[in-house]
């Protein structure tokens, strides 16, 4: 009997097998936190088939911009989503989490930073997300403009005609978000941890 084929005793974790999918997916969880550290993260790309949840304690900006758009996987599916821009984000902790379906059963990868060891920020931070939830105040609020005409946040704005909307000096606390993508400059992740688990532990 060759090794591949060996059972292993009932209770007992075939941690060779478990590697052979873990480790190319911390890898590669490893480097999109990498890239987006250094600011190099396209801003437009294909989503995968999976949303992520996105957790903070508490978000502050100096501006707000969203419009409604329409993310696209490889396989041509849609996602509506709404597209939420956020100028000079400051966050006092961040948890981003992912389930993905593997054949040894559903792998769980979690990044996590901030909190202790301090706030965690960036440039033009951009979430395209299916929902928000959080205690929210804004500045001064704009609602129903022109997506095309939004001012606030760099480089975020929509197609002309459709609809928008903008504030300024924007607070949330205890933020809540299923997300298709995430994009931001100059990333700043005080305190980063990457981890790989199949416990099924979520930010959520």
């Amino acid at each position: 009997m060759s090794g591949s084929d060996r059972r292993l005793p009932e209770g007992r974790t075939a941690w060779r097998r478990t590697a052979v999918v873990a480790v190319p997916a911390l890898a590669a969880v490893a480097a999109m936190g990498v890239v987006m550290a250094q600011g190099a993260l396209a801003a437009s790309f294909a989503v995968s088939g999976t949303n992520f949840q996105v957790l903070s304690g508490k978000l502050t900006s100096k501006g707000l911009a969203s419009y409604v758009q329409t993310d696209r996987a490889v396989d041509g599916k849609g996602h509506p989503v709404a597209l939420l821009g956020i100028g000079d984000a400051t966050l006092s902790d961040i948890c981003q989490s992912a389930s993905v379906d593997t054949p040894l059963g559903k792998v769980t990868f979690r990044l996590t930073a901030g909190g202790d060891a301090g706030q965690v920020t960036a440039d033009s931070l951009v979430i395209d997300g299916e929902d928000l939830v959080g205690d929210a105040r804004f500045g001064t609020a704009q609602i129903g403009r022109d997506a095309s005409t939004l001012d606030r946040v760099p480089d975020v704005k929509g197609e002309p005609g459709k609809f928008g909307l903008q504030a300024g000096d924007i607070t949330v606390v205890g933020v809540r978000s299923h997300a298709w993508s995430a994009t931001g400059g100059n990333f700043r992740l005080k305190g980063l941890r990457l981890a790989v688990g199949m416990d099924g532990k979520q930010c959520f």
